[in-house]
């Protein structure tokens, strides 16, 4: 396919400035005719063909399993929230004892890739909600900041992603997202800043509410140096 110069450098801005396109991850309707075992086996060939391109020796010893690695770890390691049969199952259970306060899970380790330069985009979540009658365990909270991580991402997609999975879970739109990570794709390339870093939120029902963000950013007491 031919793409014209004036459009190939609107596409380089998209992705030189993150942007995101939309909210759902773009993927295309036949995404997972393939299985992960032949998805493997194609990105092997062709990480083999970049590594050849680039002028590596793929005789060498220490280079001839990079591509297979390489395809094991996209498929089965770094982007494996693509696809919806790894979605972690989220149990609820009955707010018995009537906690009608916020619950805050902080300093979530989150390590995602950026979709505009496939480098890592590495930090910390902090995600609360308010009950309206029914919880979800803590671990639960951790496995949908990574299911939704586990793919290549725009770090405001992955905070709308995060907060929209959980109302569905909980059943209440009260649920707040804060996100600060670091991108490699600036912190290791084009500006190279390595001490910048990225803070993005998203907020639901009364999170949207002064007093209740306040309360919230209390908890998790932001240090964005780490």
């Amino acid at each position: 396919m031919n793409i014209d110069s004036t459009t190939d450098e609107r596409f380089d801005d998209i992705g030189e400035n993150h942007i995101a396109t939309s909210e759902e991850t773009p993927l295309r309707e036949n995404a997972f005719d393939l299985s992960d075992e032949e998805k493997i086996i194609k990105i092997r060939e062709n990480v083999s063909e970049i590594m050849e391109t680039l002028g590596l020796d793929l005789t060498d010893d220490s280079l001839k399993g990079t591509p297979n690695r390489v395809a094991k770890m996209f498929v089965n390691e770094i982007f494996s929230g693509l696809h919806p049969n790894r979605k972690p199952k989220s149990s609820t259970f009955d707010n018995k004892y009537k906690y009608g306060e916020m619950l805050v899970e902080k300093n979530i380790t989150l390590y995602s890739t950026c979709e505009h330069h496939l480098l890592p985009i590495v930090g910390r979540a902090h995600v609360a909600y308010i009950s309206n009658g029914t919880v979800v365990g803590l671990s639960k909270m951790n496995r949908i900041v990574d299911y939704f991580a586990k793919r290549p991402q725009v770090q405001e997609r992955l905070n709308i992603q995060i907060v929209r999975e959980l109302q569905k879970v909980l059943n209440t739109e009260d649920v707040a997202c804060v996100i600060d990570a670091k991108h490699l794709c600036v912190n290791s390339r084009g500006i190279r800043d390595i001490e910048s870093s990225t803070v993005t939120a998203e907020y639901g029902g009364k999170f949207k509410e002064e007093a209740t963000r306040r309360e919230f950013l209390n908890f998790i007491k932001l240090d964005t140096k780490f």
